[in-house]
């Protein structure tokens, strides 16, 4: 979910309706996978419509749900009603994290990381308030890898970035989390159509560790 590039305020109504039907194809289970190591004290950045909040297991004592999109962030104070562990939901963008540096166990990015205004800031934070040893668990779409279809994605994210909220669909965003120190464990790469008709994207999904544990 798109979390501090300026969008018009009908972004938000659009992903609403879009995300459902992503979920239903398999986005749902990526999520799942995705917080299936979460524990202790979590922040999750653009948390969109809440679409991971079902997921999230027992071992979570709490999670800081931070959107900034007010159209998402109240479906999302409606799903953390129903969510089994506890959530917090709040405004708030990825740069700027309300948290004390090495205060929390996890930081969960889902699909998210594609339209921060800027990445490395949004990274370097993650770092800033993950304990030593703590994990980034991160759900992103990304550049291809094929050189044809990457030069496309290079070609069209001026374009798409005005009018999908800020999305780029050019970031190599593995390498990205790993330029600001953090160790990638486990990576895996896939492609995945969100939407009938939609070409299959390039996926990443894995866990990075911060150092000193």
């Amino acid at each position: 979910m798109p979390d501090a590039t300026p969008r018009t305020p009908s972004f938000g109504r659009r992903f609403a309706r879009v995300g459902p039907r992503m979920d239903a194809r398999g986005a749902a289970d990526h999520r799942r996978r995705l917080v299936a190591a979460a524990h202790g004290a979590v922040i999750e950045i653009g948390a969109g419509y809440g679409a991971t909040f079902p997921h999230y297991p027992a071992a979570v004592t709490a999670v800081l749900a931070l959107e900034p999109d007010p159209t998402l962030r109240a479906l999302a104070l409606a799903a953390a009603t129903r969510a089994p562990v506890p959530v917090t939901v709040q405004d708030g963008r990825a740069e700027a994290l309300p948290a004390a540096d090495a205060s929390i166990d996890v930081v969960v990015s889902s699909l998210v990381l594609c339209s921060v205004a800027e990445q490395s800031a949004a990274l370097a934070e993650a770092v800033r308030v993950l304990r030593p040893g703590g994990l980034l668990l991160f759900y992103e779409h990304v550049r291809s890898a094929n050189r044809v279809l990457g030069a496309a994605e290079d070609l069209l994210t001026p374009l798409w970035s005005r009018i999908a909220g800020g999305c780029h669909p050019n970031r190599d965003t593995a390498a990205a989390i790993a330029r600001v120190g953090l160790t990638v464990q486990d990576l895996e790469r896939f492609g995945f159509s969100a939407l009938p008709g939609n070409p299959r994207v390039a996926h990443i999904l894995g866990v990075a560790v911060k150092a000193g544990a």
